[in-house]
């Protein structure tokens, strides 16, 4: 039996344009309406997934790619490396490569070397930072846009970090080593009561594929990339086919509606 919706944002619930289409909030509605939970699962930064937050209004926000989980807004678990730990993850891609983009989320507050920050779509509301001087704070992720993936690899393995890509992006997130949105999911489950086996999971990349494999059903959108598709139990329709509602709307509410 389902007992909790967990989706991945962009590509995945999200229609390409960024857009979240009045049937999928209608079917989400209907099985809330039913009793059951409903929580995003996304690497964005929370910052960057307030507007979906408020939006959707779930009953858990997994963000910042697993490493923060807040119930309306409020923090009730965190991942974080130690601000030794953060500040040298920081040098480190600082020496590997100069002059790079770096962003530091240590809860809802983000840190960026940008000088137009008031520019970008999601992280408008981060903090600059030239990181000129060590950081006082415990990050729950460091991303930085590196020249590429080999770059990213040494940087992680020199820092014991955990690396994730994202496709067709040069950006690269570092994060503690136990961390990850699997890892947020145990952590959700003893907190929420629901057992990972009552759960449903949506996703399109990279970062998705333990967490589809690690809940009792897991769901790739058409458009996921094929690593995700093979990780899947099944494939729904593409995101800007409503696949995420299509699939609730099939499984989900005529599951409850014929007990």
């Amino acid at each position: 039996m389902i007992r909790m919706i967990l989706t991945d944002l962009d590509h995945t619930l999200l229609k390409q344009d960024g857009s979240v289409s009045g049937k999928t909030l209608q079917i989400l509605t209907a099985c809330r309406a039913k009793g059951i939970r409903f929580a995003i699962a996304t690497a964005r930064y929370w910052i960057g997934a307030e507007r979906y937050i408020d939006l959707l209004n779930p009953d858990y926000e997994i963000t910042t790619d697993g490493t923060l989980v807040h119930s309306h807004g409020q923090c009730i678990y965190s991942c974080a490396f130690s601000a030794a730990e953060t500040n040298t993850v920081i040098s480190s891609i600082a020496e590997a490569a100069p002059g790079a983009e770096i962003t530091a989320a240590c809860g809802k507050t983000v840190y960026w070397n940008s000088d137009y920050i008031s520019e970008s779509e999601k992280l408008h509301k981060a903090v600059y930072c030239d990181y000129s001087s060590p950081l006082d704070v415990q990050a729950n992720k460091i991303v930085a846009e590196l020249p590429d993936e080999s770059v990213a690899r040494e940087i992680a393995a020199r820092t014991n970090s955990k690396l994730q890509c994202y496709r067709g992006e040069k950006w690269y997130a570092f994060m503690p080593a136990a961390s990850g949105k699997t890892a947020a999911i145990r952590a959700l489950a003893e907190i929420s009561g629901i057992s990972p086996e009552d759960t449903v999971a949506f996703g399109d990349d990279l970062n998705d594929i333990e967490m589809l494999r690690f809940c009792g059903t897991g769901i790739a959108v058409a458009n996921a990339i094929q690593e995700v598709q093979e990780a899947a139990d099944e494939i729904t329709l593409s995101n800007d086919e409503d696949g995420v509602a299509k699939w609730l709307a099939d499984h989900c509410l005529k599951e409850i509606m014929t007990r």
